[in-house]
């Protein structure tokens, strides 16, 4: 297991000891950007299979996919796509920032990105969820809405909320991910010389909002 050294008078990135298996700091960062490499893959299976099912069903109902899609606000999925782009860019600079020592910038680029993530859960319960609820477009038995036309509708919403909700909780997960990092970077724990946390952080919020980058125009962009 990693450690920090007894030294005194530095911070504590700049007291790091790699674990006693590697044999340099370096050794011990490539692993672990590895090993969270292949937990991604794990992720990018577990959305292809909504992927799969959302082809499919496609394939067999294309009108009640067109239906769902023109039941969506587009310029919602439009709104928070451009909030996750922002938010990758400000995750991007976070990890340059701590790189190169900039703390201060390196800490409101990580509390923007956390802004930028809690807007996003925001707009989509308060103006997607909750609303389409309330007027029945809810998935699978769940499913009321008076002005549906097409039966498997409610099939849609089934691989919306599926796809959608995952997402999100993603993004909640992101979003722990990155309150840590900010915690622990204004404590001192990253810095030029170790900022393994911080890059892995990364690499799982761009995944997030890659996955998303997907979602919106398969859901929102049906013509």
């Amino acid at each position: 297991m990693s450690t920090l050294s007894s030294s005194s008078g530095k911070s504590f990135w700049q007291r790091y000891v790699h674990a006693s298996h590697f044999r340099s700091a370096a050794e011990e960062f490539d692993a672990v950007k590895l090993g969270f490499w292949l937990f991604l893959t794990t992720e990018v299976l577990l959305f292809g299979g909504i992927f799969c099912a959302y082809f499919i069903f496609r394939t067999l109902y294309p009108d009640a996919w067109r239906e769902g899609s023109h039941l969506l606000d587009w310029r919602l999925g439009g709104l928070n796509t451009a909030v996750l782009l922002i938010s990758s860019y400000t995750m991007a600079m976070s990890i340059y920032c701590v790189q190169k020592g900039y703390f201060t910038r390196a800490k409101w680029n990580l509390f923007i990105t956390l802004l930028c993530g809690a807007a996003f859960i925001f707009i989509k319960i308060a103006y997607e969820y909750i609303p389409k609820w309330s007027v029945g477009k809810r998935p699978g038995a769940l499913f009321d809405y008076p002005f549906a036309e097409h039966a498997q509708l409610p099939l849609w919403w089934s691989v919306y909320y599926c796809g959608t909700s995952i997402h999100a909780a993603h993004v909640l997960i992101g979003m722990v991910l990155i309150a840590r990092v900010l915690y622990r970077t204004h404590k001192g724990y990253y810095g030029p010389t170790h900022y393994t946390m911080v890059e892995v952080t990364g690499l799982y919020w761009h995944l997030v909002d890659l996955i998303w980058i997907f979602l919106f125009p398969l859901l929102y962009l049906i013509h």
